[in-house]
């Protein structure tokens, strides 16, 4: 007997799944207006005839497709509503109150006002170390080198009377040191810390109630006579406008100001470089077999006032060493010549073009303190030049040959002072703090003793520095 043919029902079966998905999306126009019995007629017949065929799916699985296409429906449905929900909820949390807003900027500046010591940070374009940020740019700047053979006591003495002359209200402060010192950092911040808290308990003391509303009590005249040690007026004066030169700028805050605006804090940075930041090539080490700070500084000088030349009035140099600063010396430059040096002369000798001048302190015009700088250090290269040993160039020597010197210094207008700078074994000891500068001098007499003793004398300088209960 003859063999029939298989029919392919892989084949078949795959056409006919086909066919049903397209029953399911595309099925019959049951919305004619005008049906047709006949033609509704056959179709029925095909369609019974069509689905009573042997190699047709069952209705259960027909079924089974319609479930899943609608599983599937579902599935894309919830995640689709997921995703924008998830949309939704993001694009809400970026936006914030505009009450939180101005409460985020009054912090920031309520932060900017009560810091008054800032972490230690790059000072001025990637170089030396920012101990304090000042308040608002300054007109000055002080200049304070530390020999090799400077001790932590006399360092110590210098930056709290420098802090308590009332110089730092009007200028900044820069301390150039041979090498990193960390004994001189801790110095500096704790100083710094000192100051902050003396300046709060004065205000805090003359805002009292007692105060206002008894002047003239015992009580109060007893507290007036211990004020007038440290003058914090000086310090509570309205800010002017401008950023401070050093360290990075902060945040601009728009605020309108209030009362506490006008009294609180103002003074300047107090920062630091290392001599090989400012003179990296060690410019007389080709000249000279060993040079000490004292006459490196001079390469270091035109290297700092050359990038902030823009930005200070006056200038001052200063030995810690050698000098105590008690009130504010550049008072007797700020109305002169931006090109005029102030010149002293040793300690016993008149003033005058023949006599050593003392290189320990220098002041005036920040454009002619950069002159001088410039010329000091050529004139200590042609000494060491000229000088058969290598190692005896004396630094006060030079500077006094230089000044006599009218063609190298024609663009500086000198000002040769008619006192020395005062030594305070010449002084009565009621008297130091009177002075604007001294001279510490080589005799046995102890000025740290003296001085300490004075600053302590009073009841709050004692609560705040430490040594004093000592």
């Amino acid at each position: 007997m003859g063999s029939f043919p298989k029919p392919n029902i892989s084949n078949t079966n795959t056409h006919n799944i086909v066919m049903g998905f397209l029953l399911v999306f595309f099925p019959e126009d049951s919305s004619n207006p005008n049906p047709n019995p006949s033609h509704s007629s056959s179709t029925i017949a095909s369609k019974a005839k069509f689905l009573s065929s042997p190699f047709q799916p069952s209705f259960k699985t027909h079924t089974s497709n319609n479930a899943l296409l609608s599983k599937a429906q579902s599935t894309l449905s919830i995640c689709f509503l997921l995703v924008f929900v998830t949309l939704l909820l993001f694009t809400l949390s970026t936006f914030e109150p505009s009450h939180s807003h101005t409460h985020q900027k009054k912090s920031k500046l309520s932060k900017l006002r009560n810091d008054a010591v800032f972490p230690s940070s790059s000072a001025l374009q990637r170089m030396g170390t920012l101990y304090r940020r000042g308040t608002r740019a300054m007109n000055d700047v002080v200049v304070c080198h530390v020999t090799e053979d400077t001790t932590l006591q006399e360092f110590t003495l210098f930056l709290r009377l420098i802090h308590r002359s009332g110089l730092t209200a009007k200028s900044d402060v820069v301390f150039i040191f041979p090498t990193s010192s960390n004994q001189f950092s801790n110095a500096i911040n704790e100083e710094n810390n000192s100051f902050r808290k003396l300046v709060s308990h004065y205000d805090e003391l003359l805002n009292s109630t007692h105060w206002v509303n008894s002047p003239n009590s015992p009580e109060s005249t007893t507290l007036l006579a211990q004020l007038t040690k440290f003058d914090v007026a000086r310090f509570l004066k309205p800010p002017k406008r401008g950023e401070p030169l050093w360290g990075r700028k902060k945040i601009s805050v728009n605020y309108t100001g209030d009362d506490t605006e006008l009294t609180r804090p103002s003074y300047g940075s107090v920062l630091s470089f290392e001599a090989g930041e400012l003179d990296p090539e060690n410019s007389l080490a080709g000249f000279l077999d060993r040079v000490p700070l004292s006459l490196r500084r001079w390469a270091c000088y035109p290297m700092l006032l050359g990038r902030v030349r823009r930005s200070f009035k006056h200038a001052m140099l200063v030995d810690v060493k050698s000098v105590l600063i008690l009130n504010d010396p550049l008072n007797r430059v700020r109305n002169r010549n931006p090109d005029s040096v102030l010149v002293y002369s040793k300690h016993g000798k008149n003033s005058g073009r023949t006599h050593l001048v003392n290189s320990a302190v220098l002041m005036g015009g920040a454009r002619g303190i950069r002159r001088v700088s410039q010329a000091m250090l050529v004139a200590i290269v042609r000494a060491a030049v000229q000088h058969k040993k290598r190692n005896l160039v004396g630094e006060s020597a030079i500077l006094s040959q230089l000044v006599r010197n009218e063609f190298v210094l024609k663009n500086v207008e000198l000002v040769f002072s008619k006192e020395s700078v005062p030594e305070p074994s010449s002084l009565a000891g009621s008297k130091i703090l009177d002075w604007s500068i001294i001279q510490r001098g080589t005799g046995n007499y102890d000025v740290n003793f003296i001085v300490k003793k004075q600053i302590c004398s009073s009841v709050m300088d004692s609560f705040v520095y430490r040594d004093c209960k000592q």
